[in-house]
């Protein structure tokens, strides 16, 4: 008889036992991370990029809205296609993810990234009109689609259990601290301005990534053992036992060397945690965490607030960033389920769902299936982005509120239901887990 979807009140349905297995539990004690904590920081200032760009229409449009010149002087309308559209070249991204993923590996689907990205900032610096900041702002959230896919997918598969946790949550540290350095300049930079500093990190991530290794999963996946045994020796350090964990990562990959079929789609196996993954992005979006971000500065300007909006909008930023950095220190010690019951956005399910999409996901369905939990992700916000100010215009701010609200209450019981504690568990054994649908791990 099949199991449910992963409910958790009764033993059958329990996710793992507390306690790891005694093959894996000294294992990332001996470990050098150095280098894996810098082939992290390489991929992760994508994520820093996709902060800034995220909400570099908050301090944008009342600029606009203002503007002198007729050409760039937005209304109501076109600023809410100028904060959304992002949105829409987010679920692109997403979309091409679910090939490039695959096609050209993690690592390399970040740097391609870079391109989209250094062009739609060139556009919105330089814009002479509405149609540039609108081609410009649909670039850069092509990019930033592109790498929440492939970011949290490549961290995921560097990292050893022992930091997965930690550096899991270093996508959502960076494009919070992305979006906070926004709000910083936005005090003092012109708007245009503010276009030409988005650049500089992605020049920094092309020029880091050039030296990173690709993931040795990936690589097992195209058959390069010698170039993903060269790459996961040089992430551990090569007087580790890393050859014990290759031969657990090559095991896994052998038994899913096929590629997905549509009808491996009803395999529990498969569908199970993809569902789980989709309805996390689905649930995280509408908690309303983009169209809130992209019209901070507007928000506070229709609040009686003391502080000047631009200065409120910092210190949401700073609220974020602390509270990302508490749930990066604590998700290995505390576990992902905890976090998602008792923390707020920033600590539960901003960083914690992108961790998770990426360590549930099977190998074989993770390209794409990281693709299209991004694009459902961003058509929701989409759709948000697009009718909030619509919203909010009509009957006030409580409406949206109120239902944002109660999209919490409902993330509660999903996250009781259905979300399993995946914390100090290998990738494999976490496979291993909806295989079997047993808690019994690879050995």
């Amino acid at each position: 008889m099949e199991q449910p979807l992963l409910g958790s009140e009764t033993p059958d349905y329990e996710t793992f036992s507390e306690s790891p297995p005694p093959t894996l539990s000294s294992f990332p004690r001996t470990l050098k991370n150095k280098r894996l904590f810098l082939a992290t920081f390489a991929a992760v200032l994508g994520n820093f990029s996709f902060g800034y760009a995220l909400v570099y229409t908050s301090p944008v449009i009342p600029a606009l809205e203002r503007s002198p010149n007729p050409a760039l002087r937005m209304n109501k309308t076109e600023s809410s296609w100028f904060g959304s559209v992002f949105t829409l070249g987010a679920a692109a991204g997403g979309l091409s993810a679910m090939v490039l993923n695959d096609l050209l590996g993690r690592k390399l689907s970040i740097m391609f990234s870079a391109v989209p990205s250094v062009i739609g900032y060139a556009l919105m610096a330089g814009a002479q009109g509405l149609w540039m900041l609108l081609l410009g702002r649909t670039l850069t959230g092509f990019a930033g689609g592109l790498t929440a896919a492939c970011i949290p997918v490549y961290v995921s598969e560097i990292s050893h259990p022992g930091v997965r946790g930690a550096l899991g949550a270093t996508p959502q540290i960076m494009a919070v601290f992305g979006s906070l350095l926004l709000y910083a300049l936005g005090l003092k930079v012109p708007w245009r301005w503010l276009a030409v500093a988005g650049e500089v990190p992605v020049f920094v991530m092309m020029v880091l990534l050039c030296f990173m290794p690709n993931s040795p999963r990936f690589l097992l996946s195209q058959g390069k053992e010698e170039e993903a045994l060269e790459a996961l020796a040089w992430l551990r350090g090569r007087d580790t036992d890393f050859h014990r964990e290759f031969q657990q990562i090559q095991n896994s990959v052998q038994q899913q060397s096929s590629g997905l079929s549509w009808a491996e789609l009803r395999d529990p196996f498969i569908y199970k945690p993809i569902a789980i993954a989709v309805l996390m992005r689905f649930l995280q979006q509408l908690t309303g965490v983009t169209p809130i971000l992209v019209y901070l500065q507007s928000i506070f300007h229709s609040t009686a607030v003391l502080l000047p909006p631009e200065e409120d909008a910092a210190i949401v930023g700073a609220v974020r960033l602390v509270s990302v950095l508490i749930a990066a220190t604590t998700m290995d010690k505390a576990g992902r389920k905890i976090l998602l019951f008792v923390s707020g956005y920033a600590m539960g399910w901003g960083p914690i769902t992108w961790l998770l999409m990426s360590e549930i996901l099977p190998l074989k369905a993770r390209g794409v299936a990281s693709g299209l939990c991004v694009l459902v992700s961003w058509l929701t916000a989409f759709v948000l982005t697009k009718s909030f100010l619509l919203v909010v215009n009509a009957f006030g701010l409580q409406v949206p509120f109120y239902f944002f609200a109660a999209i919490c209450l409902v993330n509660l019981v999903f996250t009781g239901c259905c979300v399993p504690e995946t914390r100090r568990r290998s990738l494999e054994q976490i496979e291993s887990f909806f295989r079997t649908g047993q808690r019994s791990f690879l050995r």
